[in-house]
């Protein structure tokens, strides 16, 4: 109990402390490309991640010596690392398609 009113009251001091942060002064190009790069590598982490899952389903499926509920686990371990890395890669498109169409719409700002 005492570390949580400990926590609770860092946080708080912390968040009244702070400096302001004057986000106008920073340039809309700047921050663009700072979210893109910070994206592409979390997809990139994410893809590498994903592929480490589908070897591990493959080496349990090649493993399983028949035992059907070995063979169900890899299988499900193979398919849910697909569907992740097809969503992640589904979200990097989409994040790509908004970025081009909001530079187009409002302009690089650079």
């Amino acid at each position: 109990m005492k570390k949580l009113v400990f926590l609770q009251s860092l946080v708080l001091t912390s968040l009244v402390m702070a400096s302001p942060v004057f986000a106008q002064s920073a340039e809309v190009g700047q921050i663009q490309s700072f979210i893109q790069e910070v994206i592409q590598i979390m997809v990139t982490l994410s893809g590498f991640i994903a592929a480490g899952f589908i070897v591990w389903g493959g080496v349990g499926y090649i493993t399983s010596s028949g035992n059907p509920e070995s063979l169900e686990k890899s299988k499900k371990t193979i398919l849910y690392s697909a569907i992740g890395l097809t969503l992640v890669l589904s979200a990097f498109v989409i994040s790509n398609m908004v970025s081009q169409v909001a530079t187009t719409a409002f302009g690089s700002g650079m």
